[in-house]
């Protein structure tokens, strides 16, 4: 009875007989090849020990595999991308509409402006439609629906999108409902103190102009400050640490005189 030498003493396995039979280290016997395919019996093994790592890497946490980008992220890159005018054409579209609907509001109601809209929407849709059938009546051709790439196009949001918004609806309005009660119910006098301030200030705004003035004043400089801001970063920086420096040490003065104020930093 020979032994394979291809396989060690310390082998998990050996090899006895002529017929390669394998007896594995608990007794057990399981029919192996013969001479000829001993090429193919060290292609399986070798190919057994990538399976095996593969099979180990496919194994590993989550955490140490490579995830895909949060749809979020996504997200704030193309707003981040807008709003920065990264691309003339998309950022010019969205923001003349966007000016358009809000002057739009102060000249008619929201529900003339959403007839109007809807009017000249189903005005164009309904004329290239008839157009493009007369085409292809004389053309004697058939294209199909001119919209069928529209039509056809998945729109509907599936759970799993539902749930991921609801979730963050709900962490929002969870933060905003503890600031408004801390501030409110002041549990820190000078944060309350400030609120009053800007209540206070507001009522000045609120007498000047209306909410549809502030809501276009807030689309023009959403639009226009962060690249202002791009450009003159180091001087806006620049008046704005000498700002916050008067502004902390007037706080820090009110914090002095007012008792029973302490700074967060104590």
């Amino acid at each position: 009875m020979s032994v394979n030498p291809s396989e060690g003493s310390g082998s998990e396995v050996k090899w006895f007989g002529e017929d390669f039979e394998q007896i594995d280290r608990f007794g057990r016997s399981v029919p192996g090849f013969g001479e000829a395919d001993a090429e193919v019996v060290a292609d399986l093994k070798q190919k057994g020990w990538k399976d095996e790592a593969a099979d180990q890497l496919q194994l590993q946490p989550e955490s140490n595999q490579q995830r895909p980008a949060p749809v979020t992220m996504e997200t704030a890159s193309t707003a981040i991308d807008l709003l920065y005018w990264r691309d003339l054409k998309q950022t010019g579209i969205l923001f003349g509409s966007l000016l358009l609907l809000l002057f739009s509001l102060t000249q008619f109601s929201v529900v003339s402006v959403i007839a109007y809209l809807a009017l000249a929407a189903l005005s164009a849709t309904i004329s290239f439609r008839i157009y493009k059938s007369v085409l292809q009546a004389i053309q004697k051709t058939d294209e199909g629906h001119p919209f069928k790439a529209y039509l056809d196009l998945e729109i509907s949001l599936s759970q799993e999108q539902i749930q991921k918004y609801a979730d963050n609806a709900q962490l929002y309005l969870n933060s905003t409902m503890k600031e408004l009660r801390r501030l409110f119910l002041v549990q820190d006098l000078v944060d309350s103190l400030k609120f009053a301030v800007l209540m206070w200030l507001l009522t000045y705004v609120g007498a000047l102009f209306n909410g549809l003035t502030l809501l276009i004043m807030a689309v023009i400089s959403m639009f226009t400050m962060p690249v202002v801001y791009e450009k003159y970063q180091a001087q806006i920086d620049q008046y704005l640490g000498l700002v916050r420096t008067h502004v902390n040490s007037v706080v820090g003065k009110i914090q002095a005189k007012i008792p029973g104020a302490k700074s967060k930093a104590e």
